[in-house]
């Protein structure tokens, strides 16, 4: 195998949001712990802000990205997307078909957003960074 030269360097769009993964299921543990009583939300809550800002950051490096297989991206992200979606919302289905209501079913929802969001984000990237980048642009 040749040696094509040295690496290139990528932000780190899928560490930000494997951190932001984790932090979401933390942030779900720690409601459900309480569960069949309502939970305390302050530090679901806190946890989701957290998460958020986390893949908010990774949105804000890769969109800084030259030079990258962009159309191999989009295409990825999009179908992982739809496959994340369909999950976020089976597990929606469920917390409202078990009564979950009021500040509980947002935190939840707010939660699922970002799961459904992180996960195709890091395969997209995975899969764009180890593509060749369109030549000529």
């Amino acid at each position: 195998m040749e040696n094509a030269g040295p690496a290139r360097r990528f932000p780190p769009v899928v560490e930000l949001a494997l951190v932001s993964l984790g932090l979401v299921v933390i942030g779900g543990i720690v409601m459900a712990s309480s569960l069949p009583k309502r939970p305390p939300l302050t530090v679901p809550v806190v946890i989701a802000v957290v998460s958020a800002l986390l893949l908010a950051a990774a949105a804000v490096l890769l969109a800084r990205l030259r030079d990258f297989a962009w159309d191999r991206f989009w295409l990825v992200f999009r179908w992982a997307l739809l496959a994340y979606i369909v999950s976020a919302g089976m597990i929606a289905f469920a917390f409202i078909r078990d009564h979950t209501r009021g500040s509980p079913l947002a935190v939840a929802l707010a939660m699922l957003a970002m799961f459904a969001l992180d996960v195709p984000v890091m395969i997209a990237f995975t899969v764009a960074r180890y593509s060749s980048p369109p030549h000529g642009r």
